[in-house]
């Protein structure tokens, strides 16, 4: 690609980025009543960032990040800042078709139409991208982003999690990409940076977790598209900033839980979302599912729940039990569907279903992310033996399924109303 014609996409996707940001906050900020004040915060974040293009780290070194799995406490510990380039823009998607198949992943190809176009200022700084093994299109895109420039660490992932041998290879792993960071910061990674990176990234878990709870309040104090714009947000927010954010966010949800508020309709269906993730602005499915009444109230994703939930566990500070520990904070908990055996997912999700008392749940699977298509089947008649109505939506990046998926998520909440309606009158 010339400069020239470099220069114009820049330009291009920079705008329709701004375009579809300034869509999807005015949906989130404008068309729901009694939105928190604690959340103007987090909406002010994203105008100043995806709409005016402020992206700022306070000047520490970038190391972008294509995968929940990237331990980011070694990230902080060798002084530099975690940046997660997962896109959802479909201005970025469009660009990276270019490269990609037309049926390949939208997460996958937004993040190569992200890089080529080098339309955001942190990417003229990005000192390393680690790539983790975490499925094949994964793989492959490593290859074109090294091409146009990048420097990119491959991080590999085991393909099991379930056993010692797994366990043992993917510590190697992890050791290995901290000796990568340390190079490449010039930093060391000592006992007393990576303590205190855990302590930083343990307390906004744990504000994390005070979140979750309280999303499990009946009436809900919250919706689902202001829970994915807060967890959303730590892909790029000083992550100090966004725990102090959080933990304002709680109290007023607190007093809400407390009083009985909710910006939820009376009676809701309450749903728990999973599937791929959804990535800002691209957050079609969760706004359409509260558009038409319903509430999400807990989600099973990696740029939500399982992002933020679990926390480093270790026994004594020193760099021989933390880096060990840090590596298996990224490895028991994960539920990814790349593991060849899954059963955890389908626990976790049952758990989930019953702790939140959900109503359904929604799948949604990016067409061309075959792992989350492959997987619906096995999750759905898990939950369909529960008793747990389950709807599955196959979409991509672009508006103009909206009318389709809107018909049929529509007909499935009028069906858990009907549902409720009859499990009242036996009752009664």
């Amino acid at each position: 690609m010339n400069v020239e014609r470099q220069e114009r996409v820049r330009k291009s996707a920079v705008k329709g980025l701004a375009m579809e940001s300034m869509e999807a906050l005015v949906q989130i900020r404008e068309s729901f009543d009694e939105n928190p004040k604690a959340m103007d915060y987090f909406y002010d974040l994203y105008h100043r960032t995806y709409c005016l293009g402020e992206w700022g780290n306070g000047k520490r070194p970038e190391v972008g990040t294509l995968c929940v799995q990237v331990p980011e406490e070694l990230i902080l510990a060798a002084g530099a800042f975690p940046r997660r380039l997962c896109s959802g823009s479909h201005a970025f998607d469009q660009v990276g078709s270019e490269f990609m198949p037309a049926k390949g992943c939208p997460v996958v190809k937004a993040t190569v139409g992200l890089l080529q176009s080098r339309a955001l200022p942190p990417l003229e700084e990005m000192r390393l991208v680690v790539n983790p093994t975490s499925c094949d299109q994964k793989k492959k895109a490593g290859e074109m982003i090294a091409e146009m420039g990048y420097p990119v660490y491959s991080l590999e992932i085991p393909p099991s999690r379930d056993t010692e041998e797994a366990r043992a290879y993917w510590h190697r792993s992890v050791k290995r990409l901290s000796v990568a960071l340390e190079k490449t910061t010039g930093q060391r990674i000592t006992r007393k940076r990576l303590h205190e990176a855990i302590r930083t990234t343990n307390t906004a878990r744990q504000e994390y977790r005070r979140f979750s709870k309280l999303r499990k309040a009946q009436p809900s104090p919250l919706l689902g598209k202001d829970a994915l714009l807060v967890t959303n947000a730590y892909f790029f927010d000083d992550i100090e900033s966004w725990t102090e954010a959080l933990a304002r966010l709680n109290l007023e949800l607190e007093r809400r839980v407390e009083n009985k508020l909710t910006p939820a309709q009376k009676r809701a269906p309450r749903f728990l979302l999973t599937g791929t993730p959804p990535v800002f602005p691209n957050l079609k499915v969760p706004l359409l599912i509260e558009q038409l009444g319903a509430v999400i109230v807990a989600d099973e994703v990696c740029s939500s729940n399982r992002l933020l939930y679990d926390a480093v566990t270790m026994d004594t500070p020193f760099l021989y039990d933390m880096i060990p520990a840090v590596a298996d904070r990224y490895l028991k908990p994960c539920t990814c569907p790349i593991f060849d055996r899954n059963e955890d997912r389908k626990r976790k999700l049952l758990d989930m279903a019953s702790d939140y008392q959900v109503d359904g749940v929604i799948y949604q699977a990016y067409a061309g992310c075959h792992l989350y298509e492959m997987e619906q089947q096995s999750m759905g008649r898990a939950l369909t033996e529960a008793g747990v109505p389950m709807l599955y939506l196959e979409t991509d990046y672009s508006p103009d399924d909206a009318g389709q998926l809107s018909t049929r998520v529509e007909a499935f909440v009028e069906s858990i109303r009907n549902r409720q309606r009859k499990l009242e009158g036996g009752r009664s």
